[in-house]
Parts: C-alpha cells; structure tokens; sequence
C-alpha cells in the first residue's frame, strides 16, 4: 500500500462518526431543541440560528448585577449569573422542560458547554477551582433518572478544566416541589435538606454552585449557606437560566 493510500484510508477512518450520523441523518435527522429544523453534521441539540438568538444575560461581565442582588444581604457570595433570559411563552423555554422532565439531558451538556466558553473569559470566575451541583434527592434522581443540574455542570467542567464534584454535597431529605410556592415557603421547604458530606474536598476553595434555573434562590442560597460553614470555602452561582 502507498503512503498515498495509507493517508487517504487513515482520514476515512478518522471521519467515520462524522459519516456514520450523516448518513443515520438522511433517514433520522436530528432537529433544533428550539425550532425544530434539521440539524447539520457539525450541529448539537441547537441550530446555529438559535445558538445565535440566544437570549444571554451577560450578566457574568457585571459586577452587582440583578442576578447578584438577589442575595445580597441573605447569602455571601463572591458572583452570581446566569447564561440566558427565559420568560413564559419563549421558545427556549422549551429547552429547561425538555432537559429537566423529557429526558433530554443533552441540552444541559452542550448549553453547559458554551455557557463555560463565556464564564472562562470572565475576571470573575478565573478563581474558581470546583464546580458542584445543586445535588437531588435519591428518590427524585431514580425516578428522573439523571440530575439536570449534573448535565450543566459536566458541560461547564469540561470548557473550564475546573474540577467537577458531585459528591461532596448531599440532599438529605425528599421536598415537595417548589413550583407553586412564595419565596419564604420556598425557602422553608429547603433551609434544612443539604449536608455537606465531605468538607475537606472544599476547604480554602471557590466552589461555583450551579443550577438549571433560579426564581426566587431559595435553593441556592441554602445550599450556598452549608458551603460557606467550610473554613475558607468561598462560593459564586451561575444557573443556566433566569426569569426576565
């Protein structure tokens, strides 16, 4: 065999995924989680039209931004963000209920991915050292089979290289949803439910805690607040979406 041929067999080899879902694509093609077209060869969970009309916050470039004030004077965090805007009736609505209850935990990887692109850029988070997961119950994971809030943060660790941990953190009590509550019922329903279970993985570090999205923090804020009771823990907040 030629040096020629050797180089031409070699690159067939290395595109074989690459053809294989293009062809799988002719008879299955995968379509935009937003806007239903067809995704080309190069495209992941979202058409780069919609990747483009991304709603985003850019609140990871302001310091003491609306995001941020929602906890001040309740929980002490170094930053706080969100990548994208939802509100009722969006179209990237879409995208948190399919990740969150239609088993589409694709979305949180690939979103969680080009969310790490903005926060690897920002002055804000270029110390932090270890991302953690709004944790679920064991009960409420078997049953959903995965955790939304993992999906975002393998997306995130992998554009960043922070470390990802999703064991320090436990919730140790089942909850009732938190969709029809106020803020104080919110918070009353989770002041109590986190543990952290391994505090030496997390001393003297900045923990980015992450969550699909925030409405009144209840969540975070009480997992935040366990954190911080680890000597030198420092925390900062980013969620995938936030209410406009």
């Amino acid at each position: 065999m030629t040096n020629v041929m050797i180089f031409y067999v070699t690159l067939c080899i290395m595109r074989l995924p690459a053809i294989i879902r293009h062809f799988i694509g002719l008879f299955y093609p995968e379509l935009c989680e937003t806007c239903g077209i067809s995704l080309n060869v190069h495209e992941k969970v979202l058409c780069t039209s919609c990747i483009y009309h991304l709603p985003r916050t850019n609140y990871w470039k302001e310091a003491g931004n609306p995001m941020e004030q929602v906890f001040w004077g309740k929980v002490r965090l170094e930053h706080a963000c969100a990548f994208f805007f939802f509100s009722k009736g969006s179209r990237f609505r879409k995208l948190l209920h399919k990740l969150k209850y239609y088993g589409k935990k694709e979305i949180g990887i690939v979103l969680g991915r080009r969310f790490g692109m903005e926060l690897r850029e920002s002055p804000f988070y270029q110390t932090v050292d270890t991302v953690i997961p709004i944790p679920l119950h064991p009960k409420k994971l078997r049953k959903r089979g995965y955790n939304q809030s993992e999906q975002i943060a393998i997306g995130l660790a992998t554009t960043t290289a922070w470390e990802l941990d999703t064991k320090s953190v436990v919730r140790k009590q089942h909850t009732e949803t938190q969709t029809r509550k106020n803020r104080m019922e919110r918070w009353e329903n989770v002041s109590e439910v986190f543990v952290v279970r391994y505090p030496e993985l997390i001393k003297g570090k900045h923990v980015l805690l992450v969550d699909d999205v925030i409405t009144t923090g209840a969540t975070i804020e009480a997992c935040a607040a366990r954190l911080l009771e680890v000597e030198g823990c420092r925390v900062s907040v980013a969620t995938l979406a936030c209410v406009k």
